[in-house]
């Protein structure tokens, strides 16, 4: 791989600092955590702006070529993979595994509890440990189920389980009658253009490796197709084809999921730490907190191999390594180069535009100061023809609004799915907007309007009346 610090032309977006900077700390992780060979790359705005490498593979340097095993990254394409049947209404997230998978001592665990690994099972399939030893079709796999298989009462705990994953690679399998990888290749790998990611390693790859700890010697670790449970882990890939699912979890999904479902599968589930959370779980996504970013993506571990992909979604930068590794190289790294990249590069916002077509009167006449009770709002046009309706000051219930029909829809914030009305009066005057039942003014009680409990008529007053 051409070295980006000697050759600064093969990155031409960044400066000489930013890549000697970048290029340390892949080396320092790579020294320090004797990693066989280590790959990493940075993108902004669907546009690669690094890759590194170090290390060597069979005596040579990887290149953007060279694919690593990714682990539990798979679990991130199952994921896309459920969430597009439920878009196609053929399963609800809602939905049982007894709806699709009888006779499993899990049936009552919902699809949307196992992506979100709420679903009580165990971490582990029974059996010998799955990913060193060769997998087994799903029926021979089912008939080790037993009560122990589950745990922990659905909803109970976040308790990360690859056997959950192996459930709905089963349930995609079922329901699309072909086996997920094939599924996988059809919906995801092809439309998206992922050329070297695939179920089992093609030339060139990397070979898996565990790293004595206490001396600089290596063992070669086996690799195997998972079968039932590949769905957890069983996929491998090349830095570019990463990159590209970076952007994919940030919204730039073609035409193979819908933005809005992407974005209803980064919203946490299960965090730690309440309120405070650093870490937590979407469906079938790992979400994180840092530096205040908030990224959403995912790790995997396999034997021989550690890899990472986190998106910002809100600054559309993503970070994806891949390494050779079973220990050595953890998540520090990923975020360590999000920061570099941030310190000596910060994102540059695009340049404000006025729209380039007129919004509808009516439209525009709806904006500005509106009142729920006492409190003040303001309603905004977007550039993208959404509203938006935000407190006037501090903090408070906030949404983006889109149109369906005679309606507007919440998108986000406390009205998330939640139908916004314009209600006029007889002569096509606005009146007031109904958000649901909650009532908005042009003033605060507007006595024209319909305010749930009437306004009192003798109005307002001073405190004599108090």
């Amino acid at each position: 791989m051409i070295d980006p610090v000697q050759n600064p032309e093969h990155h031409p977006e960044l400066a000489t600092g930013t890549l000697r900077a970048l290029t340390r700390r892949l080396a320092v992780d790579q020294r320090n955590g004797r990693v066989p060979s280590l790959m990493a790359g940075l993108v902004r705005d669907g546009k690669t702006v690094w890759t590194g490498a170090r290390g060597r593979v069979e005596d040579a340097e990887p290149t953007l070529e060279t694919q690593y095993r990714v682990g539990s990254i798979t679990k991130t394409f199952i994921a896309v993979l459920i969430m597009r049947l439920r878009d196609e209404g053929l399963l609800r997230l809602a939905d049982t595994v007894d709806q699709h998978i009888t006779g499993t001592p899990f049936g009552d665990r919902t699809i949307a509890a196992l992506l979100a690994h709420a679903g009580g099972l165990t971490a582990e399939p029974p059996g010998p440990w799955w990913e060193r030893t060769p997998g087994t079709d799903w029926d021979e796999l089912a008939v080790k189920f037993d009560d122990s298989t589950a745990p922990h009462r659905s909803g109970r705990r976040h308790h990360y389980s690859n056997l959950g994953f192996g459930v709905l690679g089963e349930i995609v399998a079922r329901l699309r009658g072909q086996d997920w990888f094939t599924v996988t290749t059809r919906e995801i790998l092809e439309p998206l253009a992922l050329t070297r990611t695939t179920a089992r390693p093609e030339a060139p790859y990397a070979r898996g490796w565990a790293v004595h700890p206490w001396a600089d010697i290596l063992l070669p670790e086996p690799e195997h197709d998972g079968v039932a449970m590949g769905p957890a882990g069983q996929l491998w890939s090349t830095v570019p084809d990463m990159l590209r699912w970076a952007t994919f979890l940030g919204g730039d999904s073609a035409e193979v999921l819908h933005p809005d479902t992407i974005a209803e599968m980064a919203d946490p589930v299960v965090v730690q730490n309440g309120d405070e959370w650093r870490v937590g779980q979407g469906l079938g996504l790992q979400l994180a907190r840092h530096q205040g970013r908030r990224l959403v993506g995912h790790g995997g571990s396999m034997p021989g191999f550690l890899s990472t992909v986190w998106m910002d979604v809100t600054e559309q930068t993503g970070v994806v390594f891949l390494a050779n590794a079973t220990s050595g190289v953890g998540g520090a790294l990923p975020v360590g180069l999000l920061d570099i990249l941030a310190e000596h590069e910060p994102r540059i916002p695009g340049e404000w535009r006025p729209a380039t077509t007129t919004p509808d009167a009516a439209l525009l006449a709806l904006t500005g100061e509106w009142y729920w009770g006492t409190a003040a709002f303001v309603l905004r046009l977007l550039p993208d023809g959404l509203l938006d309706l935000s407190p006037m000051r501090g903090g408070g219930r906030a949404s983006r609004f889109r149109a369906e029909g005679d309606h507007w829809i919440g998108l986000d914030g406390y009205y998330a799915g939640e139908p916004l009305r314009v209600v006029s009066d007889a002569d096509g005057t606005v009146n007031h907007l109904n958000l649901n039942t909650f009532i908005f003014t042009r003033k605060p009680y507007d006595p024209a309007a319909p305010i749930p409990g009437d306004v009192d008529p003798a109005g307002w007053a001073g405190h004599t009346r108090y």
